[in-house]
């Protein structure tokens, strides 16, 4: 188990990929925000959602 709490899922109805405006899907596994149009992962740190293009990874 990890100490980082949990991401609140209702949360993601509300944000969108901040370089396409497009909507996002949460990976649980990586704790990240994906943005398939935009070939984008943002991570999520400490329940937080860092919605910056230069914190994304590239998607394969």
């Amino acid at each position: 188990m990890t100490d980082t709490p949990a991401y609140d899922r209702r949360m993601l109805e509300a944000l969108v990929c901040p370089q396409t405006h497009g909507p996002l899907t949460y990976d649980a596994e990586r704790q990240e925000l994906v943005s398939k149009s935009a070939g984008l992962a943002y991570p999520i740190r400490g329940g937080i959602p860092i919605m910056l293009v230069d914190e994304a990874r590239q998607l394969d």
